[in-house]
């Protein structure tokens, strides 16, 4: 029987259907990989602290007194609140871990282990779970216990150092690295689940922030180690690439582009600039050529931009089909006709009522994402104690203990 007690094959079929997840999370990272999972089917139950729960559920009160970080997270679980500190809810965990597909941990290294939630236990009474880590260096290595958190992250895996400009690097305003590493955690959880279809055995996901971080480096190593380079800050441009980035028009709004190869910088020059006689200067004659007087270049074309309104600039890339955009804010976007179309903003019911939500980017055509309720803290801790077997009494006794 499934552990939520609903009979699967009456649900609308969806990827994850079926799978079960123990979440022992905090924060971001580790919420927003088994976001992921909730929204394609897997029942998630998250494991929250009594009395305050997830930390994330104090950042703000911005959703009419709930935490936007929670909203945003949290859809699509169930809170199921036990003190594991106590002997008996210890067992609960265990007893649950024993009936899931996947326990997903972001606690520091060695944490759930002292807690008795580590993998080397729970796997040897579940030998076909997943347990998949999330932390900030991994759980080996110098940095194993050092404290992490995005913003420091950024700094110690070279993110900061290439963001911002050449007098003050900048750090990227979304926790991208809680992002990262958290998508490379769904992914291998997914991975491992295929797997087991495969050999029937679970097994162990270490995932490190650091790394994920350092894996999104993309090209910058190389050019250091062949050309021992170290990427400059180019603030809203690109390291390599040039036009390449929003330019100010003479109305003061921004008009986005990207001049990538040798035949969009010809009709560049010919038909947006009306600057053909750039086709023939030697310091512009190719990309690499571009790239190494970028300065003399970006001054013309930011002079040259600052002569029309943004309305001219987009009508002139339009009509030449080269790759273009505006930047928007937030209430733009959420206003942003492409957002309308394909319904990104969603409703979603919550402790204080319907709220508006992104939806999920994943659109499976056969696996449409869920938008289940965002919990109050503990909703769901008496109807899962029931499916794990506990009677009234014994419910009851947990309660009287503080246990629950």
């Amino acid at each position: 029987m499934p552990l939520n007690g609903e009979d699967q094959s009456k649900q609308i079929p969806r990827a994850l259907s079926g799978v079960r997840v123990l979440a022992l999370e905090v924060s971001v990272a580790g919420p927003h990989c088994t976001r992921i999972l909730g929204d394609m089917g897997a029942e998630v139950i998250k494991l929250e602290k009594p009395g305050t729960g997830d930390l994330i559920r104090n950042w703000d009160s911005a959703v009419r007194g709930l935490s936007s970080g929670y909203v945003w997270l949290n859809g699509n679980k169930r809170s199921f609140v036990v003190d594991v500190k106590k002997q008996a809810g210890l067992e609960i965990l265990r007893r649950l871990a024993d009936r899931v597909d996947v326990v997903l941990e972001n606690f520091a290294p060695g944490v759930a282990d002292r807690m008795g939630l580590g993998a080397a236990e729970l796997c040897a009474r579940n030998p076909r779970l997943i347990y998949c880590s999330l932390s900030g260096y991994g759980q080996d290595g110098p940095y194993r216990d050092v404290k992490a958190y995005d913003l420091l992250i950024q700094g110690e895996a070279g993110i900061i150092a290439t963001t911002g400009y050449p007098d003050k690097p900048a750090k990227v305003g979304l926790p991208i690295i809680d992002l990262a590493s958290s998508m490379y955690a769904t992914v291998g959880i997914l991975l491992a689940l295929y797997q087991r279809e495969k050999t029937g055995h679970g097994q162990f996901i270490d995932i490190s922030m650091f790394e994920s971080a350092v894996a999104w480096l993309g090209y910058f190593p190389h050019h250091y180690w062949h050309q021992g380079e170290q990427p400059a800050r180019v603030g809203m441009r690109h390291h390599y690439v040039t036009p390449y980035g929003p330019y100010l028009a003479s109305d003061g709004v921004y008009v986005n582009l990207a001049v990538a190869t040798a035949q969009d910088w010809e009709i560049f020059c010919r038909q947006v600039i009306e600057r053909s006689d750039l086709l023939d200067d030697p310091r512009f004659k190719t990309s690499e050529a571009r790239r190494r007087n970028r300065a003399v270049l970006e001054e013309l074309i930011e002079n040259i931009f600052l002569e029309r309104p943004h309305d001219e600039w987009l009508g002139r890339l339009r009509e030449s089909r080269l790759p273009y955009g505006e930047v928007k804010g937030v209430a733009e976007v959420l206003a942003h006709p492409q957002v309308i179309a394909r319904k990104l903003i969603r409703e979603m019911e919550s402790p204080v009522g319907p709220v508006p939500v992104i939806g999920s980017p994943l659109r499976l055509s056969d696996s449409p994402a869920r938008l289940d309720p965002i919990p109050a803290l503990g909703e769901h801790t008496v109807p899962i104690l029931r499916e794990l077997g506990y009677d009234e009494a014994e419910i009851e006794k947990l309660r009287r203990d503080q246990v629950i």
